[in-house]
């Protein structure tokens, strides 16, 4: 387990692919907080874990677990927000944080870039981390250094065409660049045991690391 990763003692989980291996299924097992959008609660539930809470539109749980779990439910049948929004809005209502991520990915593409992107909007309010079985997302909003290995595979994804970075550490140097595409920063290799993204101004990015990846810290 990641050294990094052992803050995060209160996970959500989606209803992607459930993690059979590697950290993400770790840290449910160590969580203190393990809140399930409510279609994921089967899931969770067939490998052994105890959900402390159950948030969502219930329109995906089985009547079974309906009644399992009425006293840690919290129905929120709002239109506007999806069940991943309303897992973070449970978590900023009850003081939750860090928040690591889980079971955003897999199953529909379309579903892993909009968790993705409401991973981002969130960070203004909370810490977030999005743990998959590959590797490990992070949002910076202020520069930052993040821990690697030599080899370790690297992307950055920034859509504000107007916030110039600069890498530090990586195979592929980038000095005060705006990037016009979001690909622009993809596959990128770390040369050694750290690495930093610069941020010239304010804005959000998104690094991701493949396997172990830990962030040191933010200046």
């Amino acid at each position: 387990m990641q050294a990094d990763l052992l803050l995060y003692r209160t996970i959500v989980v989606a209803n992607g692919a459930f993690p059979e291996r590697g950290d993400a299924l770790e840290l449910m097992r160590r969580a203190e907080h393990l809140v399930c959008c409510d279609g994921a609660i089967d899931k969770v539930t067939a490998h052994g874990l105890t959900p402390t809470a159950v948030v969502g539109d219930c329109d995906s749980m089985r009547a079974e677990s309906l009644e399992r779990w009425g006293s840690i439910l919290h129905p929120d049948t709002s239109e506007e927000y999806n069940d991943l929004q309303k897992a973070l809005r449970y978590c900023l209502c009850e003081g939750l944080s860090p928040v690591a991520l889980i079971g955003c990915e897999g199953l529909r593409e379309d579903h892993f870039i909009a968790n993705l992107s409401i991973m981002a909007t969130y960070s203004e309010f909370l810490p977030l981390v999005m743990v998959t079985q590959e590797g490990v997302f992070n949002v910076l909003r202020q520069s930052a250094t993040l821990l690697s290995r030599k080899g370790q595979q690297v992307s950055v994804f920034c859509t504000d065409t107007q916030l110039p970075l600069t890498f530090h550490g990586l195979k592929y140097p980038v000095r005060r660049r705006a990037f016009q595409h979001l690909w622009e920063g993809s596959l990128n290799e770390a040369l050694g045991d750290a690495f930093t993204i610069e941020l010239h101004g304010e804005g959000t990015v998104i690094v991701y690391r493949a396997n172990d990846s830990r962030i040191v810290s933010q200046d």
